[in-house]
């Protein structure tokens, strides 16, 4: 239980968040921020960093790192659920949202998913629907400081309704596509979705 912090306070969380119909089936709290990733952390150069868009838009966009943080900031407060089966309450996030960052780019029509591309040349798939949520945001700030390079800083993709392996640490891009394809993760086993309140956490979940 150590990843999920000890004791009395951590029993109450999560009998209260129960209770409020907040805890996704099999999902422990946690007042901890686990760290989890495939590979290792990688640097940052606020030079040499971009983040661009690509695949069916009207135009593709670069964005450096001072154009990306002059858009609109947005705070939103969510919780986050892990495959491995935790949960952590009330993140406050800042950072843009990500329907203020696409229509820079404007999808085409037959757009309809979209290729999350970050560094290290992981991906995660997801449906274009559910990335125009306004609870859907690419985070700098978690709790009011700087996301730690663990938890994805620069820039960490946040989709509070999915399981966090959606959640994609260190974006640098996104490609709208017109059919879903598997990320990284999916193509090793994990499911093509991932709702946690439908426990999606396998490809053979239903």
């Amino acid at each position: 239980m150590a990843i999920f912090g000890e004791g009395s306070e951590r029993k109450q969380l999560e009998r209260a968040m129960r209770d409020a119909g907040r805890l996704p089936p099999g999902q422990s709290a946690t007042l901890k921020w686990p760290v989890l990733q495939y590979g290792s952390v990688p640097g940052f150069d606020a030079a040499t960093w971009d983040f661009k868009i690509s695949g069916l838009v009207e135009r593709p966009v670069r964005l450096t790192w001072d154009e990306f943080n002059k858009l609109p900031k947005t705070e939103t407060l969510s919780d986050i659920h892990c495959v491995t089966r935790w949960s952590r309450f009330d993140n406050h996030w800042e950072g843009v949202l990500f329907s203020d960052v696409v229509r820079l780019a404007t999808p085409k029509s037959a757009a309809h998913f979209v290729m999350v591309i970050a560094e290290h040349g992981y991906t995660a798939n997801l449906p274009l629907e559910d990335l125009m949520r306004q609870t859907t945001l690419f985070a700098f700030k978690h709790d009011g400081v700087p996301l730690a390079a663990e938890h994805g800083y620069p820039l960490r993709l946040v989709v509070p309704h999915l399981y966090l392996w959606k959640s994609v640490k260190w974006v640098r891009g996104v490609e709208l596509l017109a059919a879903d394809a598997p990320g990284f993760w999916e193509q090793n086993g994990y499911n093509m979705y991932g709702d946690p309140w439908q426990e999606e956490r396998f490809d053979s979940d239903p």
